[in-house]
Order: structure tokens, then sequence, then C-alpha cells
């Protein structure tokens, strides 16, 4: 987060970050229910 690398996931690259990330997760807090429907929490 503000390293300037570009990839906070440990570098897996940006295609890591679609594979997890569903496209509403601008809305989703860190504690809120995953939007992917699992219904755990997004971390």
């Amino acid at each position: 987060a503000g390293s300037g690398s570009g990839s906070e996931g440990g570098g897996q690259g940006p295609r890591a970050i679609t594979s997890q990330e569903p496209r509403t997760v601008e809305k989703v807090g860190r504690n809120d229910p995953c939007p992917c429907g699992s219904g755990k929490k997004y971390k």
C-alpha cells in the first residue's frame, strides 16, 4: 500500500487481483461479507 510496486498481494502480479476481487470490490469493506456469494468475510 503506497510502496509504489503496484502489487499488495506479495508480488503475484495484477492477475492475482483480478482472480480474487469481484467487480463490486469498491463498496465492500474489510469485514463485510464477500460479494462472491461465499458468505465469508472479505479481506
